[in-house]
């Protein structure tokens, strides 16, 4: 296969791992959310540091307590060190959570980046290395919203 074709199935199947992951957080599908992942990985988001069963235990108390997520992700920038099964990518987005209490920090949209490292391992490029980076908040007063 010529190597730009192959690149271009390569950066295919990273972006959609980082649509799978935003799927799985936002439909709440942690089994989805850990497929995205080699077993050893690691993420660091906001408050959390650790390994992914640990993330996925926090991250799902986390969403429980909204209503309704959803991440919109943009610019997904990838970055080819010298090895061909490892990336670094950057991926832009925002995310909007609605929460029933009515706490500013529980109703926003929060613009993030992910600085990911993806590895490709048996075949298969899963997140190594997650640290989710927050830029901004807005908080989304209650009559802003339509159900």
């Amino acid at each position: 296969m010529d190597s730009r074709l192959a690149r271009l199935l390569d950066r295919q199947e990273i972006e959609d791992v980082v649509y799978r992951y935003c799927r799985g957080i936002d439909r709440c599908d942690l089994e989805l959310v850990r497929g995205c992942y080699h077993a050893d990985a690691t993420d660091h988001h906001g408050s959390f540091e650790g390994g992914v069963e640990d993330y996925l235990a926090w991250v799902g108390e986390l969403l429980s307590r909204y209503s309704q997520t959803m991440h919109f992700v943009g610019n997904i920038l990838l970055d080819w060190g010298p090895r061909e099964d490892e990336c670094a990518v950057e991926s832009y987005g925002v995310a909007l959570h609605r929460s029933p209490e009515k706490k500013a920090h529980l109703n926003l949209a929060t613009g993030f980046r992910y600085l990911d490292r993806f590895e490709r391992r048996s075949g298969t490029f899963r997140i190594a290395k997650r640290v989710a980076v927050s830029e901004w908040s807005l908080r989304i007063p209650e009559d802003a919203w339509w159900d």
